[in-house]
């Protein structure tokens, strides 16, 4: 059986991917976590022996207090065999290849159905890299783009100033964002200022019709 660790801060996704790994047979879910450091620790407690066994972890990327990217960057750190699949809301071409870059095992829209779900988990589990034909062009794209000119503009951004990016264009405030992720609205204010420049918009309104003309926002 492989042992898979859901972290969302919804249950109802949670209990619903519950439900779809039940009717695999050889996939099950064995811990639950609503955010990044509970996922933490149940991954450190799982290594150090302790039941249940996770064997491919599955995280949102928008969570609130410590944000999906962040946890995949420590679980890399702390237990880079570990496979970490990355699920999220949001289109492709906005998180799949950031997430790929910082080690995540595959990247998964919650609309997917169980065949694609089961699949990506079993190739995470068999040390495999779960890649859409899109995703892949995305990639490919990446990596080809030698020169900042040849980049959209958002690319530019900083894991953290993108996480910033996205909030702003959705119209969460300054003090909204610093709560989501854990941090002073000072900090905020500073990202928010590099957003403005590096995407060569003038206030938040201009970033949230950027990123809808980049199509960059949640379905």
């Amino acid at each position: 059986m492989i042992g898979v660790l859901v972290c969302d801060d919804h249950l109802i996704v949670r209990q619903g991917i519950r439900q779809m790994l039940a009717d695999t047979g050889d996939i099950i879910l064995t811990a639950e976590a609503s955010n990044g450091p509970e996922a933490l620790r149940l991954v450190r407690a799982a290594q150090a022996g302790a039941p249940p066994g996770i064997d491919v972890v599955l995280m949102d990327i928008a969570m609130p207090g410590r944000d999906g990217l962040d946890v995949l960057k420590q679980l890399k750190r702390e237990v880079p065999r570990l496979p970490v699949l990355m699920l999220s809301t949001y289109p492709d071409k906005q998180y799949a290849v950031r997430s790929l870059k910082l080690g995540a095992a595959g990247y998964l829209n919650k609309s997917t159905d169980l065949e694609q779900l089961s699949g990506a988990v079993r190739k995470a589990a068999a040390g495999g890299l779960f890649i859409t034909p899109a995703i892949a062009e995305q990639l490919a794209g990446a990596l080809g783009a030698g020169r900042d000119s040849e980049q959209p503009l958002h690319e530019r951004l900083s894991n953290r100033e993108y996480q910033v990016f996205r909030l702003l264009a959705q119209g969460t405030s300054v003090g909204e964002i610093a709560v989501q992720l854990a941090l002073s609205p000072n900090t905020v204010s500073t990202y928010r200022a590099r957003v403005l420049e590096k995407t060569g918009a003038r206030n938040d309104v201009e970033l949230a019709l950027y990123a809808v003309r980049q199509d960059l926002l949640p379905v």
